[in-house]
């Protein structure tokens, strides 16, 4: 067999000690091909070349992993292993967050034959492999990407994220009117959609934003009508134990979706799987059921 294992330099994880090792490992079962990103989008390129190889293997974070799916064909089963800072699409699927263990678990299962066949989102065009958001959680996210990168070239940890997440609250004083609407469901705030459950994590924690969703159906959605100062800590409490988000009369909820369509009051930003797709005042979420599969 053939594979091909592109490697994302720069993320969190990543040495060129820990590449070497998952060259030997996945070499003892393939011919493997080592290919670098040097720029943003690099990956998806890279990936959409890998048509004559047998497998695609990525080492990256999360932002990699989506340019992957973004650029990958759908013959060739793909391999997630853990480089970045919170690998929540690996984590996801069940690999282990040692990154050793994942790339003997993707090993095997290249060796073997074993693949999933998961579904993944696609919001405006974009792939996304775990989770799409429109409003807080895209703004949030576009704050910790301002922050920049270490001399390193590692980008900041959880540590920052949280540290922004309070600042963005503490500015808006905790509240968040409603500012969008979901086409048959009604007006919300915010829009969270997810492909998976968890949603993300912080540090260890897995954050249940929609706990009914899973790898093999449609898109769920998660909607706060609106938010207060009074009822975060309530709704956070609901979302680390994934209990009653489902009842919630102060959410829109909605499980195992084709389509979702949303239009924003103003221009609002979008994420998928933590990349910044800028702002969008029309977004629309698909489903591709089948669409992939992955080496677990």
């Amino acid at each position: 067999m053939r594979a091909v294992l592109i490697v994302n330099p720069y993320a969190s994880a990543v040495s060129e000690a820990r590449v070497r090792a998952v060259e030997r490992e996945l070499g003892r079962v393939a011919s493997t091909t080592t290919l670098l990103t040097e720029r943003p989008g690099h990956a998806i390129e890279l990936a959409s070349r890998a048509a004559d190889f047998d497998a695609l293997v990525v080492v990256s974070g999360d932002g990699g992993f989506n340019e992957v799916l973004n650029g990958a064909l759908a013959a060739i089963p793909l391999g997630f292993l853990p480089g970045g800072g919170t690998n929540v699409l690996s984590r996801a699927l069940g690999l282990s967050r040692d990154l050793p263990a994942a790339t003997r678990q993707v090993a095997e299962a290249l060796s073997s034959g074993r693949t999933r066949t998961i579904s993944v989102g696609r919001v405006n065009g974009r792939r996304f492999g775990f989770s799409a958001g429109l409003g807080l959680d895209a703004e949030l996210v576009r704050r910790v990407d301002a922050l920049g990168r270490r001399e390193d070239g590692k980008r900041p940890g959880d540590a920052a994220f949280v540290a922004s997440a309070l600042r963005l609250v503490a500015q808006r004083r905790g509240s968040f009117e409603p500012a969008l609407e979901v086409a048959g469901l009604g007006r919300s705030a915010v829009a969270l959609v997810a492909n998976t459950d968890p949603y993300t994590y912080a540090g260890s924690i897995p954050l249940h934003v929609a706990p009914e969703a899973r790898f093999e159906l449609g898109l769920d959605l998660l909607a706060p009508r609106q938010l207060r100062a009074h009822s975060l800590p309530g709704l956070l409490g609901q979302v680390v134990s994934g209990r009653g988000l489902s009842r919630s009369r102060a959410l829109l909820y909605a499980h195992d979706l084709d389509r979702i369509e949303i239009a924003c009051d103003r221009p609002l930003p979008l994420q998928a799987d933590g990349e910044d797709l800028g702002d969008v005042e029309h977004a629309v979420f698909e489903a591709e059921r089948g669409a992939i599969a992955v080496l677990v």
